[in-house]
């Protein structure tokens, strides 16, 4: 390109930004006065908060008397940072947290392959093997791996073990139930429908509350599930039970035709509903199935009502230490980033299925 082009195109891109400017911001003079107000207020606002987490903050030291300035204590962070994102668990142990962590980035890896058969392939296989060897891995107990107990994870940790379980749960118990609502047997209906009434009908604590109290009332005297499987069970039908409303207005928006053709070709039902419908189905409805997961992801922080300390958890426990009272706000701010970092990266890999899909579709 010459440069007789290059500046050509910078004053067609100047050009389209002045007139953007000059319809939607400065046509009149009330729009030109509530522009420079707000931007006078965006101002005021970003430079406070630049001063306070950047500019004047406290970055190095171990102690609390290393933050005495306006500026935030990232000190109060990086020290209780390894509890943020272990919890309680042991620090000659925490490797093999990290390797969990490791072989689950590298198991996911497949599933951006282009052949679809080769994906849902890879995805049940991984399902099925990863979550037994995650579990054996961080509970420990044998192949000479010094046990730790639920209760002593925590932080980060457990927050990606609770929502991982969750999710993975989640969609076919989902799928299950939205199928059976639309079943023409009455009990399995009929079933289906109290369920999903019921569960999503009360809060998510509620549900907690009743798997970490009540669940051990109806198991046989003795057997007492763990309490971080307690609440990944009530985690995983709540979610569910949400999962499968949105299945369902998927299964909706199929047209009938798909059904009859489906019965032409001598298929039956789960044939049809496997390899025709729910494809289809699912394509529609990614986004509503993304929402639920991100809502599952930000209700894990529930699991601090039953004395399961997940990173937000963590982090209310360590702004009540006295050393550290008063820093609670850094605590806060580094859980949010987190958080959000989090849910932006599912919504961007939510946003490249579908783009994949649909040009796989046309």
């Amino acid at each position: 390109m010459t440069t007789v082009s290059k500046n050509r195109s910078v004053l067609r891109s100047a050009n389209v930004a002045w007139n953007w400017l000059r319809v939607n911001l400065l046509a009149s003079p009330i729009q030109i006065i509530l522009s420079m107000g707000a931007l006078y207020v965006l101002y005021l606002i970003v430079s406070f908060v630049l001063r306070w987490a950047v500019l004047d903050a406290h970055w190095s030291g171990d102690s609390r008397q290393d933050c005495d300035g306006f500026g935030a204590c990232w000190v109060f962070v990086k020290v209780r940072l390894p509890q943020f994102l272990y919890g309680f668990y042991p620090e000659a142990q925490r490797w093999r947290v990290n390797v969990a962590l490791l072989v689950c980035s590298v198991t996911l890896l497949p599933l951006f392959a282009r052949s679809l058969v080769r994906r849902l392939a890879w995805g049940l296989l991984a399902v099925s093997c990863y979550a037994a060897a995650a579990f054996v891995l961080l509970h420990g107990g044998i192949f000479d791996l010094p046990p730790v107990e639920t209760h002593l994870w925590g932080g980060l940790m457990l927050t990606l073990v609770v929502s991982g379980v969750g999710i993975l749960g989640s969609l076919p118990v989902g799928i299950l139930l939205a199928l059976g609502r639309r079943s023409d047997l009455p009990v399995i209906q009929a079933l289906s429908v109290a369920f999903i009434e019921v569960v999503r009908g009360v809060p998510l604590v509620t549900l907690l509350f009743m798997a970490s109290t009540m669940l051990p009332f109806f198991l046989p005297e003795g057997a007492s599930p763990d309490k971080l499987i307690r609440a990944l069970i009530g985690i995983t039908l709540f979610a569910g039970a949400n999962m499968a409303e949105v299945v369902r207005g998927g299964l909706q928006a199929i047209p009938k035709g798909q059904f009859e053709a489906s019965a032409a070709l001598g298929l039956g039902y789960w044939k049809t509903m496997g390899f025709v419908v729910l494809p289809q189905a699912l394509r529609v409805v990614i986004p509503g199935i993304l929402n639920t997961f991100i809502s599952l992801l930000k209700d894990t922080t529930l699991v601090l009502i039953i004395g399961l300390f997940d990173l937000l958890g963590m982090v209310q426990a360590a702004a009540t230490d006295p050393r550290w009272l008063g820093f609670a706000l850094e605590g806060y701010v580094f859980a949010g980033l987190v958080f959000w970092v989090l849910c932006f990266s599912m919504s961007r890999v939510s946003m490249a299925l579908e783009r994949k899909l649909r040009f796989a579709k046309s």
